[in-house]
């Protein structure tokens, strides 16, 4: 007896099984990046010997850059060559990264690192959340990204605090960045192995939606089309791609600069370990709940008020001086950043159609992760020229700016 093609069923309890495996792919993913968080801007500092926060952020930039250009590659490239290859491409990508961070002679091989990193991260995490959207449908969309961003960053936190606590007792390197390496081991074995194809399940919902189904794979627009659409053109997908640039200006700035500035107060590797978990940590468990609640009370209302309440937090943290302050604006912080993330992803999904949906992701996340580089520039420059406090400060404006051109400019993209 044999079995025919498995049915296509679009629906998180359907697809449960890959979408777990799906969300334990993209935690792993997250993990590259959780290998930086704490002890990368430690070792600019203290093995490299870069005293300017100019130059000691300038990895941040390279990721950034490289990461939102492959970003804008991998979503086109997901939707004509399939998803499981680009992931597969992009674990490829990561294995060098902490081999290269644990040799590094010179800043250069950091940068190299990053460059890699930045890579790793636009293939993976781009064809990750595509991939869970193309799973459950029109319906659960934000409840996907909340998860996936959850996934990651919930990651993110755990090998930040992970790295720290290795850094305060065996050194900077090389332990926090074996870390890495079993996390890019582990991910490519399971895309390779277990993960599947769901460019079927794109074609389902394409049909689906259709007035007229038919059989025939459907095409968007070209991609210079989506480009602009999701750049200038249309005000929901323009808003979105705005407000995820300042998003990451801003975790950017968290990234590089904040181990600096806390590390300039006085707190030891410990301390900084645990500030910079705490603000991805509460980012990724409250986001689940964030993209559900976008999925019932629209949109809008998250953007806007998660920009505004990270700028909140952005300021007390330029203001205050003790752990305490910093770890409770931290959590806000991270509060702030769940209410956005997964919305955003979610927005722009409710405006592309499924057979162009790949590419507007990218788009978006090409603009998303342009902020990395914007922040590190941006950070870098105020804090040499008017020190951290100012820098930081700086930020805060900015995102608060950002959500108030959500509040005018983005219409809702719920369809109640």
């Amino acid at each position: 007896m044999g079995g025919g093609p498995r049915a296509i069923e679009l629906g998180l309890r359907a697809n449960l099984g890959q979408f777990t495996l799906l969300f334990i792919v993209n935690a792993l993913v997250g993990g590259m990046i959780g290998q930086e968080r704490t002890v990368l801007p430690l070792l600019a500092r203290d093995t490299f010997g870069l005293a300017g926060a100019t130059s000691a952020l300038t990895f941040v930039a390279a990721f950034g850059l490289t990461k939102a250009a492959t970003n804008l590659v991998a979503g086109a490239l997901a939707d004509r060559y399939g998803r499981k290859r680009v992931l597969v491409a992009g674990w490829l990508v990561g294995l060098p990264v902490p081999l290269l961070l644990i040799a590094a002679p010179e800043w250069s091989w950091v940068i190299a690192a990053n460059v890699l990193l930045g890579i790793n991260q636009g293939l993976t995490w781009s064809t990750t959340v595509i991939m869970k959207i193309d799973l459950v449908g029109p319906v659960r969309r934000g409840l996907a990204t909340g998860l996936n961003e959850a996934a990651g960053y919930g990651a993110v936190a755990l090998t930040a605090l992970l790295t720290g606590w290795l850094a305060a007792e065996e050194g900077l390197r090389p332990w926090p960045f074996l870390v890495g390496l079993a996390y890019a081991v582990v991910g490519l074995a399971l895309s390779v192995g277990l993960v599947r194809e769901t460019r079927g399940h794109v074609d389902h919902e394409q049909r689906a939606t259709q007035a007229a189904p038919t059989d025939e794979p459907a095409t968007g627009p070209r991609w210079r089309e989506v480009f602009w659409r999701a750049t200038l053109r249309d005000p929901t997908l323009s808003s979105a791609s705005q407000a995820g640039l300042v998003n990451n200006l801003n975790d950017g700035m968290a990234w590089g600069l904040l181990p600096l500035h806390y590390a300039a107060a006085g707190l030891s590797i410990a301390e900084i370990g645990v500030l910079a978990a705490a603000y991805p940590a509460v980012w990724a468990v409250a986001q689940i709940p964030a993209g559900a609640l976008s999925d019932r009370v629209g949109r809008k209302p998250l953007i806007v008020a998660g920009m505004l309440l990270q700028a909140a937090a952005i300021a007390v943290i330029a203001v205050g001086g003790s752990f305490t302050v910093w770890l409770a604006a931290a959590g806000l912080l991270g509060l702030g950043t769940a209410l956005v993330y997964p919305t955003l992803l979610a927005a722009v999904a409710d405006v592309a159609e499924p057979s162009w949906r790949g590419a507007a992701i990218g788009v978006y996340r090409l603009w998303r992760d342009l902020g990395f580089a914007a922040g590190a520039i941006l950070a870098g420059l105020v804090a040499d020229s008017a020190g951290m406090p100012a820098s930081i400060g700086v930020v805060a404006g900015l995102t608060a700016a950002s959500g108030l051109i959500v509040l005018v400019r983005m219409r809702e993209s719920v369809r109640r």
